[in-house]
């Protein structure tokens, strides 16, 4: 395994500095045969599931490598209004059925165009189109954190997906690709994210020749910040994520995500007057006294009691759609 860091290349049997030691037992997905674990609607396309805490976002049309279409983005965005609202889930975690991420825009589903508009008239392309941004920026502001583990394909889409996460998992031999230039268009509404993930200097490279990059490669430029040669250590490696966000107070990392993302929109004494607003709010609640004093005294604070009496200690978890591993998280 390999962990955080753009520029860091070698491998590691352990987590990096400053990270809670591997889990003695994979505690990382839900497990299957439970259809009661929460209220969230139904899809056709995608699968949305809480465990305790943590929500899981499968995207599932194995059968085209879960390539995106209009109504699936529409899902996506229902399932993300979904999670917001649920104040219960503590983190979103992103997978791919089948061994996939995304293989980015459905080819066969773009080719079905309206007729052009009549001069002067809006085309009605672009409402779609558009849409698919706006679904981006969600996933982006997401108010909880976003854990995107990526195997397999993660073209178009699933690439801007991916620089959407606030934390990604790379398997080494995932394909990272933008090939839209070669077909005649653009993968127009992801390049402001990916740019914003590794810079523009290399997003020019990548996209204006169309190509494809590797699991390190990718991990090397930080579009991920763990890469994992292996089914285990994917699961190990997303497993000690988990934990970690267990840790920390959901409030104060809702205030924390929307000042860093305001680190990039707003103006410096703009996001400072916000960072300092938010400090004050968290400070006056109760919980910050009582996680002041579980840290001095070197005992867990009390949301920590909170996620794991709703996540369960221990118990294996095989992901649902994950066809590619033995049912106890091993390499096949």
């Amino acid at each position: 395994m390999v962990a955080a860091g753009p520029r860091r290349r070698e491998r590691s049997r352990g987590l990096s500095p400053g990270w809670p030691e591997r889990p003695k037992r994979i505690n990382s997905a839900p497990p299957k045969g439970r259809s009661d674990l929460t209220n969230y609607p139904d899809f056709e396309f995608i699968r949305l599931a809480r465990v305790g805490t943590r929500a899981w976002l499968t995207f599932n049309r194995p059968e085209a490598r879960n390539a995106l279409t209009h109504r699936m983005m529409e899902e996506i965005g229902e399932a993300l209004a979904a999670v917001r609202a649920d104040a219960e889930a503590r983190v979103l975690i992103l997978r791919g059925a089948g061994g996939s991420f995304s293989a980015g825009g459905d080819l066969n589903a773009m080719q079905e165009m309206p007729p052009a508009p009549a001069p002067g008239e809006a085309d009605p392309l672009f409402q779609p189109y558009r849409f698919f941004g706006d679904v981006l920026r969600d996933l982006d502001r997401m108010p909880i954190p976003v854990v995107a583990v990526v195997e397999g394909g993660a073209a178009g889409g699933g690439f801007g997906m991916t620089c959407c996460a606030d934390v990604a998992i790379i398997r080494a031999d995932a394909k990272f690709a933008l090939p839209e230039p070669k077909v005649g268009f653009i993968p127009s509404q992801i390049l402001p994210f990916i740019a914003r993930r590794i810079g523009a200097g290399q997003l020019r490279r990548i996209a204006v020749l169309g190509q494809r990059i590797g699991g390190e490669e990718a991990f090397r430029l930080g579009v991920g910040h763990y890469l994992a040669r292996t089914e285990t250590e994917t699961e190990e490696i997303l497993a000690a994520v988990l934990d970690e966000v267990d840790r920390n107070d959901p409030a104060a990392v809702a205030a924390v995500k929307e000042i860093v993302l305001m680190t990039e929109e707003a103006a410096l004494d703009e996001t400072l007057d916000k960072a300092a607003q938010h400090l004050i709010r968290l400070l006056r609640r109760p919980e910050a006294p009582a996680g002041m004093r579980a840290f001095l005294n070197k005992q867990p604070p009390p949301w920590l009691a909170r996620a794991r009496e709703m996540n369960g200690a221990g118990r294996k978890q095989p992901h649902p759609v994950q066809s590619r591993a033995s049912p106890d998280g091993s390499d096949n």
